[in-house]
């Protein structure tokens, strides 16, 4: 049985934390929040010591897994010394996306979690859905053929005005996975911007995209439409046929290019299904603790440290093209 330990102790937090303890698997042992107040109603709620100072418990508990769910300037600022301190102690970790708001810290989290030998996780959570791995496994199967296009869109109401950059930085590292998950390596990007009425922010933008292997697509993402409907829709074709994810997990639908072939559906059942947001972080937390007790090797994570690393690498390069206007390459 893995213990495991939570920092940083707002909604997100106490999320892993009521799912691990749902896990048979794993042991929570502690909880720790820089503010005392959360960390005390967080140990009394989940039943286990609270603590104020990280490198204090993991010294005296000395977790297997630490999950990372601080936030700070653009949602990932406070993210990289607590990675550090857990990595460095030994443990595992699955750190809140975006794994870093700035690239140079990022760069040594991962560089310091493959020098230790250890598991990195990001919390790349969309992709953690029967929908989207049905829809993997099409491709796989070679349903898709060739890769022409993808197109994404995500978009959910966010009033917070922080940086300029809040919304590319903070949301689309969610949405970058899902391309470079089907696409592969992103290349290049030119991204536009708008800021909605009263915002003073780049509160909704779109990204022309190249990838690697030839491919193209656009992201179109949004922190100025309200919830209440769907909010997300991934589409990828190729010269085989084009495959639909609506909403994450609600539906998977295949389309043979030929317009002869078996048109596929899958459609979340109600029940024993996806039931709400919530889920996809139950997904994505329990697969991350399945891997580490399979012995999974640090390269083969899914949604590893190094894939949140190559998406905000993207999302750099974005911010760059909305600065200067110009294509910007996507450093390696």
């Amino acid at each position: 049985m893995l213990k495991v330990c939570v920092i940083g102790l707002g909604p997100i937090g106490n999320r892993h934390a009521r799912i691990y303890r749902e896990n048979p698997h794993v042991r929570l042992v502690g909880v720790c929040d820089l503010q005392s107040d959360r960390a005390d109603a967080a140990a009394r709620t989940h039943g286990v010591p609270a603590y104020t100072d990280a490198a204090r418990m993991l010294t005296e508990l000395r977790p297997d897994l630490v999950s990372v769910t601080t936030a700070g300037v653009e949602n990932g600022s406070d993210h990289h010394r607590p990675t550090l301190q857990a990595l460095a102690a030994g443990a595992h970790v699955l750190c809140e996306k975006p794994i870093c708001n700035e690239i140079a810290p990022a760069e040594e989290m991962v560089a310091l979690a493959r020098a230790k030998g250890l598991c990195f996780g990001v919390n790349m959570n969309h992709r953690f859905t029967p929908a989207a791995r049905i829809a993997k496994r099409w491709q796989d199967e070679g349903r898709i053929g060739h890769l022409l296009f993808l197109n994404l869109s995500l978009w959910i109401k966010n009033p917070a005005e922080s940086s300029p950059w809040f919304h590319i930085k903070s949301l689309h590292p969610h949405a970058v996975d899902i391309l470079r998950h089907f696409g592969g390596d992103i290349a290049a990007v030119h991204c536009f911007g708008t800021k909605a009425p009263g915002r003073s922010i780049w509160s909704t933008a779109t990204f022309n995209l190249k990838f690697r292997n030839g491919a193209v697509g656009t992201l179109t993402g949004s922190y100025d439409i309200e919830r209440g409907h769907p909010m997300e829709r991934c589409e990828v074709a190729g010269t085989a046929g084009r495959l639909v994810i609506e909403d994450m997990w609600r539906e998977a639908t295949l389309f043979p290019a030929d317009g002869t072939g078996e048109k596929r559906v899958y459609t979340n059942p109600v029940f024993g299904g996806m039931r709400d947001f919530e889920d996809t972080f139950r997904n994505r937390i329990n697969g991350f603790v399945d891997q580490l007790i399979a012995g999974t090797a640090p390269a083969d994570i899914d949604g590893s440290g190094a894939d949140g690393l190559a998406a905000q690498k993207v999302l750099a390069a974005a911010v760059e093209s909305l600065q200067t206007g110009a294509v910007v390459t996507v450093t390696d």
